[in-house]
């Protein structure tokens, strides 16, 4: 399932960074949310970087950090692949 929406303030490294996540075995698919401008994950956060807030049913609650501050994400995960997906994106950030 793409992306959906038109969010200008989702930057390049974000947009790269969703199309991956969408990529990891056990993703049906990724849901944009707001945005919020001058926030920021953490002082070392790159632009693009993605942190896990929680689980909740149907996939993980996220937020990306943009050029212009956070956009929030929900990731569509099969039941009972959250964990693997959730590590999936940890290797991902390393990068």
């Amino acid at each position: 399932m793409p992306s959906r929406g038109q969010h200008q303030t989702t930057s390049k490294e974000c947009r790269d960074m969703m199309r991956r996540i969408e990529a990891i075995p056990g993703v049906n698919g990724l849901i944009i949310g707001r945005s919020y401008g001058g926030k920021s994950l953490s002082a070392n956060a790159r632009t693009g970087s993605v942190k896990i807030q929680r689980t909740q049913p149907g996939g993980l609650k996220a937020v990306t950090q943009s050029s212009k501050g956070l956009q929030e994400l929900f990731i569509l995960v099969e039941q009972g692949q959250e964990q693997a997906v959730t590590l999936a994106i940890d290797a991902l950030n390393q990068r």
